[in-house]
């Protein structure tokens, strides 16, 4: 993991890979879980028995879970030390190549791609967020994130 401390670390890490973070494993409860959350329970999602006659071979994480799971990689890929406070932005852009079926493990590497300085001692980030899935050549996710970071 890469510690980048205040708005003159983030600056000094744009263009490059942070990471890749730890493995996180995506499992049928959180699947669950996240269809009860979000009143998403496609069968794709949640029945285990019917999934496996799908094109994926199985239930699969929603494609919003799997971007849900931003803030936990992106934090297991770098840290951001002195932050007072952190705030989403947004989204640019959030692309899903591949599936993530229940049971894989993923993990992200950054890339902070801007950093524009903001009034009250912040600083707004841009990165790519790349969701690798363990021993597959596309990534889940590839995600345009905004934040904002507060010093």
């Amino acid at each position: 993991m890469e510690v980048l401390t205040g708005a003159e670390g983030v600056r000094a890490a744009i263009g490059r890979d942070l990471g890749p973070g730890e493995w996180f494993e995506v499992d049928q409860a959180r699947v669950d879980g996240f269809a009860d959350d979000t009143e998403d329970h496609q069968w794709i999602h949640v029945d285990p028995e019917k999934a496996v006659s799908s094109p994926f071979g199985g239930t699969i994480a929603h494609g919003f879970l799997t971007l849900s799971l931003l803030p936990h990689l992106a934090n297991s890929a770098r840290r951001l030390d002195g932050v007072r406070m952190g705030v989403n932005y947004g989204l640019n852009k959030v692309r899903f190549p591949s599936p993530v079926r229940v049971g894989s493990r993923v993990r992200a590497t950054v890339t902070i791609t801007e950093a524009e300085d903001l009034p009250d001692n912040g600083v707004q980030v841009v990165s790519k967020v790349t969701v690798e899935i363990e021993g597959l050549p596309k990534p889940a996710c590839i995600a345009e994130w905004v934040t904002r970071a507060y010093f």
